[in-house]
């Protein structure tokens, strides 16, 4: 058996562990700490940051909402809304947190509207870097999972790019999981760009386009699928031409916003599409957001290979290893 999501889950917690000690390095100061990037070794423990912290978050919310019935943004909130401030008041949330998450989670844990807490002006990626989850969930309409990432990232990053990303994300993950080809990995990620670019999801996101400078819902969203769209083709004109030893970041961004920490993701993980640990290596070694990219190409390895695709060696040191087993058993197990 392949066991998508648990490949998935451990995939992201080793690429961010692995790039936990590199973040805000540039790519000379990493080599110069780690040695060749193609032999960089797994920390010893692995501790990972925020990037998983919030990934599991996101997941115990799925599965503490759907073992009571149906996902809708309704039964959602608070299972989300009590995660999130959990996470913000925990000692272990010391792992250098993104301001926009930290900001939205303390105004999360106040009475009022979710929206109220929502940070429309921040496209940051830490929404889409925790959205794996949702994409791993057997199950789902097409219509739910698109909801149910824009609405996880909503509560803290209401950019409509952040929404996007967040929903693409998703999607790539659910697409690798089901078997798809990565090399026509972003071909198919266009099409679904494109046929989402004016769709915006009323029922998951109620009035929070109203909190931006837009003069109505579809223009708002419009707005992040088209910055995803441009990324895509950042990422289609640097894979026609692959450059496995130059920095991705060059090419499609350093990551520390949604879009381009989708787009560079995907670079390090196209370029190795069968060699997971060296999409992970190329992911943390990058002059931007490296824990963040490194984070993203181990679930999308993850989630096409298997658990299969991770050393017992490794696996067996990542913090926090038991709950992502026992997560990604249960949603494998479902399918």
């Amino acid at each position: 058996m392949n066991r998508p999501a648990t490949g998935a889950l451990l995939g992201l917690a080793l690429g961010d562990a692995l790039g936990f000690p590199t973040e805000f390095n540039d790519v000379p100061a990493i080599l110069a700490k780690c040695g060749p990037w193609r032999e960089m070794a797994l920390p010893r423990p692995a501790y990972i940051t925020d990037d998983t912290q919030m990934t599991l978050a996101v997941a115990r919310a799925l599965r503490d909402t759907l073992a009571g019935g149906p996902l809708d943004a309704a039964r959602l909130e608070g299972p989300l809304r009590a995660e999130f401030t959990a996470w913000y008041r925990s000692p272990e949330n010391n792992r250098a947190p993104g301001r926009t998450c930290l900001t939205a989670c303390a105004l999360l844990e106040r009475p009022g509207l979710w929206t109220e807490a929502s940070q429309t002006g921040s496209k940051g990626c830490g929404a889409n870097m925790r959205v794996a989850p949702v994409g791993l969930v057997p199950g789902l309409t097409a219509g739910t999972r698109a909801g149910a990432a824009q609405f996880q990232s909503a509560l803290t990053h209401g950019h409509p790019t952040a929404l996007a990303a967040s929903d693409l994300t998703a999607h790539t993950v659910r697409l690798l999981a089901d078997g798809a080809d990565p090399a026509a990995l972003v071909g198919l990620l266009r099409s679904y760009a494109l046929d989402q670019r004016t769709r915006y999801h009323h029922q998951w996101l109620g009035d929070l386009w109203q909190r931006a400078q837009d003069p109505d819902p579809v223009h708002f969203i419009a707005r992040g699928w088209d910055d995803c769209l441009a990324a895509l083709d950042r990422l289609r004109a640097a894979l026609d031409t692959p450059s496995p030893e130059t920095d991705p970041c060059l090419t499609t961004g350093e990551g520390w916003i949604a879009e381009e920490a989708l787009a560079t993701a995907l670079q390090c993980y196209l370029l190795f599409p069968d060699e997971p640990l060296t999409a992970l290596r190329r992911g943390a070694c990058t002059a931007g957001d490296s824990d963040s990219i490194a984070c993203l190409a181990g679930a999308f390895a993850g989630a096409r290979l298997g658990a299969a695709a991770w050393p017992a060696d490794w696996t067996g040191h990542v913090e926090h290893r038991d709950e992502l087993l026992a997560l990604g058993a249960l949603w494998d197990g479902a399918r």
